[in-house]
């Protein structure tokens, strides 16, 4: 057993901070073999924490005054706001002091810190933000989500790359197979990123490339790592979101209708996995990959499951030494 990591956690980022941040730092410590560094003001932490029975040693309260608005301009922010919890967590990481950051706060603040104040690891060109897409088999992992809107096709075929190694590693599938989204299967087709990028693609000897997959292809889990530019990443990934939320508010709408309602007990279990399986909260976050220390986006609407399984997502990156990895893949 290697040394207990510590993840600092910005405790004012997301819609329901401080209360669910840390009651998810407090369940985290309790499942995980982790310690915690709660990141916002001490006075308003200290007041959760002491609603809760916990390990005093495993969570620690770094004072930060200010906090980052999901309406400010990120660079702005960051360089301004030196003091907000998120400043100071990417700080707690660069200086060692943590060996990785969740935020649910501000999605451009985190990925513009994180690149001015942690810094990309040497070789990677861009780091990008990957998405766990669940499939008809599993899941899919997305590079990227929406980190850089504009790529060129060499930043794709690095994002197959830290892909792979993430897939590989982390959920143990060996020789993940990597494909390139594209509007038709067929090599020829797409615009000039995608058939570049494909070429590339395919004399990449150290990854296992499978060809161009269609967007409507994804949920079958014909692929284990999809890369693609952050603007289409993000396209995909909040339409899924939205798809997937509008099923079962139109399924639960029939079945709540007239003879339907005698089967709704029948149907509760199978529905009641599905909707686990396709949860968000169940992944906690998006891990921004290609950095010298990992940075853990969650969902600007997390509650405490969620930041406790972003918070499993570093311990498990950690023990899969995924940077060293990345490292010999770039």
């Amino acid at each position: 057993m290697g040394k207990r990591i510590t993840v600092a956690l910005d405790a004012m980022g997301g819609d329901y901070a401080p209360q669910e941040t840390v009651k998810g730092a407090v369940d985290a410590v309790k499942e995980l073999d982790v310690n915690i560094k709660l990141v916002g003001p001490a006075e308003q932490l200290h007041a959760e924490l002491a609603k809760y029975q916990y390990d005093k040693e495993r969570i620690e309260i770094v004072h930060a005054s200010e906090v980052i608005g999901t309406d400010e301009s990120p660079t702005m922010a960051i360089r301004r706001k030196k003091d907000s919890s998120l400043v100071v967590a990417l700080n707690l990481v660069k200086n060692g002091e943590a060996d990785a950051i969740v935020s649910a706060g501000s999605t451009g603040a985190l990925l513009t810190g994180a690149l001015l104040i942690v810094g990309r690891l040497p070789g990677v060109e861009r780091p990008a933000l990957g998405t766990c897409l669940p499939t008809k088999t599993g899941f899919t992992f997305l590079l990227d989500s929406g980190a850089n809107v504009d790529c060129k096709p060499k930043y794709l075929e690095q994002f197959a790359k830290m892909g792979s190694v993430y897939v590989e590693n982390v959920f143990g599938i060996k020789n993940p197979k990597v494909a390139l989204v594209n509007i038709g299967a067929e090599k020829e087709k797409g615009n000039a990123l995608t058939k570049e990028t494909y070429e590339l693609l395919e004399q990449t000897d150290t990854i296992h490339f499978t060809g161009n997959i269609e967007p409507r292809n994804i949920p079958y889990g014909e692929a284990d790592v999809i890369v693609c530019d952050g603007f289409v990443g993000n396209t995909i990934l909040k339409l899924s979101e939205g798809l997937a939320k509008t099923i079962f508010e139109i399924l639960k709408g029939e079945i709540m209708q007239g003879f339907y309602k005698v089967g709704a007990l029948i149907l509760k279990t199978p529905f009641k996995n599905m909707k686990k399986f396709m949860d968000s909260d169940e992944i906690g976050g998006a891990p921004f990959i290609g950095l010298k220390s990992l940075v853990v986006k969650a969902h600007g609407s997390s509650n405490a499951k969620a930041f406790k399984n972003a918070v499993r997502q570093c311990v498990l990156f950690a023990e899969a030494d995924i940077i060293g990895k990345i490292k010999d893949k770039i």
